[in-house]
C-alpha cells in the first residue's frame, strides 16, 4: 500500500534477480514517499543507454540519488557530475564500459526554487528504506571493488562515522560486502567555491581513483 505505512522497499525487489527484472520493479517502488514528486526511478547501469551483457564488472560506484537530468532521462551519472565523473575516470585509465554506477537512493529529492529543481539530501529514514534494491545490486553485479562517491553512500555502507576527508582512497571491509573505497562525489567537486579549491578536489578524486585501478590490478581481476 503507497504511502508513509510502507517504510521499506523490500516487498518491492523481485526473488529473481536479474538487472533487467530489478531495472523494471524499480519503477514500481512505494517503500518511501519520494516516488510521489519524482518523474520515475533511476536504477544503476553501466553506462547510459547500455546493456550488461557478458560483460565482467569490476568496479561499483555508488552516489547519493539522480539529480534532475538523471530523473528526467531516467539515467544515472547523465548530469554536469556525470560528465565529470567520465573526464576523471578516463584520466585514470579506468575503463567506463567497466563500471556499474548507481546511487543509494533511486528516487529524485528535490525542493522548488523558483523555476527550478533543487536537489534535497535524503533522510536516514529514505536511505535505509531503499537500501534493499543496493543490496539486490551488489549481489546481482558481483563488483570486485565498491567505490563509494560522497559521504552519503560511504556512511550507508561503512557507518555513520565515516569521514571522507580523513579516510579517502583507503581500502575498508565491511561484512557481506566486497571491499570498499570512499572519494568525493563529482558534484563536490562542482560546488569548490574557488578554480583553485575546484582542482584540488579534482586531484584528489583522481588520485583515488588510481588507488581502485591499482587494487583491481593487485588482486588479480580480469
Amino acid at each position: 500500500m503507497p504511502g508513509s505505512a510502507q517504510t521499506t522497499a523490500a516487498p518491492f525487489v523481485p526473488d529473481k534477480r536479474t538487472l533487467p527484472l530489478l531495472r523494471e520493479a524499480v519503477q514500481q517502488c512505494h517503500g518511501c514517499d519520494l516516488y510521489r514528486n519524482a518523474t520515475q526511478a533511476v536504477f544503476g547501469e553501466i553506462e547510459a543507454g547500455s546493456t550488461e551483457k557478458s560483460l565482467q564488472i569490476e568496479i561499483m560506484m555508488i552516489g547519493e540519488q539522480p539529480g534532475d537530468r538523471e530523473d528526467q532521462e531516467g539515467h544515472p551519472f547523465v548530469g554536469p557530475a556525470g560528465k565529470l565523473l567520465d573526464t576523471c575516470l578516463e584520466e585514470a585509465e579506468i575503463n567506463r564500459r567497466a563500471v556499474y554506477v548507481t546511487n543509494t537512493v533511486k528516487h529524485f529529492k528535490w525542493e522548488p526554487r523558483g523555476k527550478f529543481r533543487l536537489h534535497k539530501k535524503p533522510s536516514m529514514h529514505e536511505i535505509h528504506a531503499c537500501r534493499p534494491w543496493l543490496d539486490a545490486e551488489i549481489e546481482t553485479v558481483q563488483p570486485k571493488l565498491i567505490v563509494c562517491l560522497g559521504a552519503t553512500a560511504a556512511q550507508g555502507l561503512l557507518g555513520p562515522k565515516f569521514r571522507i576527508t580523513q579516510s579517502h582512497g583507503k581500502l575498508h571491509r565491511s561484512e557481506g560486502l566486497p571491499p570498499v573505497i570512499a572519494t568525493l562525489h563529482p558534484s563536490a567537486i562542482l560546488r569548490a567555491r574557488t578554480p583553485e579549491e575546484r582542482e584540488q578536489s579534482r586531484q584528489m578524486l583522481i588520485g583515488d581513483l588510481r588507488r581502485v585501478v591499482s587494487y583491481i590490478n593487485r588482486s588479480g581481476a580480469k
